[in-house]
């Protein structure tokens, strides 16, 4: 099973990311690493697959014409990069993120794990530690919400085409959290939670692997803000993912992250569409009328943009954006037998 590893960064070769070079080598990993305006113009890191926004710019997709600068979701060229060069499964991480062992362990797209149906808004965090710590998109007026225990849930085998990893030390919590409560912060317990329809918890793009038959839902919407964007995402992904009788998996930390400066109030600040509109974006995606099947996913992720749109959270430019991205899908299967360097 061909793997690929991507990250996006401004920053100038450091220790996370020689880190990844050398581990992608050892486990026969294809790295990519996806630049900005930001990044040095002299970026060397031999190893991985660098693409600066010239060499972006350059590809065949119409996605890398278009897709905004100084953007986190250009983080879509490395997914579209590693869907062309092949791949079965795509992790992706962050520059500030050391892997653990089992970071390379082996995935599987079916897993064992705690099912979770019909529970509503479900802080998986929780179940990972005694402390009331929330994830970063969780919607703050049900972080007191009563925990049902595991033994209660039945533990079975489900398909889990998204799977995500927790990080210790600095896990990904929200800007109130990290003013409020002391850091860092360890997870206990080895236990992997699966959540289906009806329970919702956001994931993030810090630590999380997709197979491929979830590629589509790996797309970053461009026209939020930084701290949205994976939240976002992450909700239209599970909403899609009832449809196709999956799961979403969520397993013990695979990293522990030594974060990069952030100016928590400015952090804040961009959240507050968060804290506010969260629990109405589900609400919203939950009343939609989906079709079932993957071959529905590109219609059905369509359908949940534009109920984004009309609750003015995102612009309506994401949709061009997001056609751009299916049309790439399309020209990634009829060249995959084509790498796209031979393509430029």
């Amino acid at each position: 099973m061909k793997q690929g590893l991507v990250i996006t960064s401004i920053s100038p070769p450091n220790k996370v990311l020689k880190k990844y070079v050398d581990d992608c080598r050892t486990h026969n990993i294809d790295f990519f690493l996806i630049g900005d305006t930001k990044s040095p113009a002299d970026f060397l890191l031999p190893g991985c697959n660098f693409w600066s926004v010239d060499d972006q710019e350059a590809l065949p997709y119409t996605l890398s014409k278009i897709l905004p600068k100084k953007n986190y979701a250009r983080k879509n060229i490395g997914y579209l990069l590693a869907m062309h060069s092949r791949c079965d499964l795509i992790i992706e991480t962050d520059d500030d993120n050391y892997p653990k062992p089992s970071f390379y362990e082996r995935k599987s797209l079916i897993q064992e794990a705690f099912a979770l149906k019909n529970t509503g808004w479900t802080n998986v965090y929780r179940y990972f530690s005694n402390e009331n710590i929330w994830p970063r998109g969780f919607p703050l007026r049900h972080i007191k919400n009563n925990m049902i225990p595991l033994h209660h849930y039945e533990k079975i085998q489900v398909k889990c085409p998204i799977q995500q990893g927790l990080a210790d030390e600095n896990p990904d919590v929200d800007a109130i959290y990290r003013l409020i409560n002391p850091l860092p912060h360890v997870f206990v317990g080895d236990a992997q939670l699966a959540l289906a329809n009806n329970s919702w918890c956001p994931f993030n793009s810090q630590n999380t692997v997709f197979f491929k038959p979830a590629f589509p839902l790996m797309y970053l919407p461009s026209t939020c803000n930084f701290r949205q964007t994976d939240i976002w995402r992450s909700f239209i992904a599970q909403r899609i993912a009832w449809e196709n009788n999956w799961h979403i998996l969520f397993t013990p930390p695979t990293v522990y992250q030594d974060r990069n400066e952030h100016d928590l109030m400015a952090d804040f600040a961009d959240e507050i569409e968060g804290y506010l509109f969260n629990e109405k974006i589900c609400q919203v995606l939950g009343d939609l009328d989906l079709q079932s099947g993957e071959d529905h996913i590109q219609s059905n992720m369509i359908l949940c943009y534009q109920k984004l749109i009309g609750l003015n959270i995102i612009k309506r430019e994401e949709l061009d954006l997001l056609t751009a991205w299916f049309n790439d899908l399309s020209f990634i299967s009829i060249h995959k037998n084509k790498d796209a360097h031979v393509l430029l």
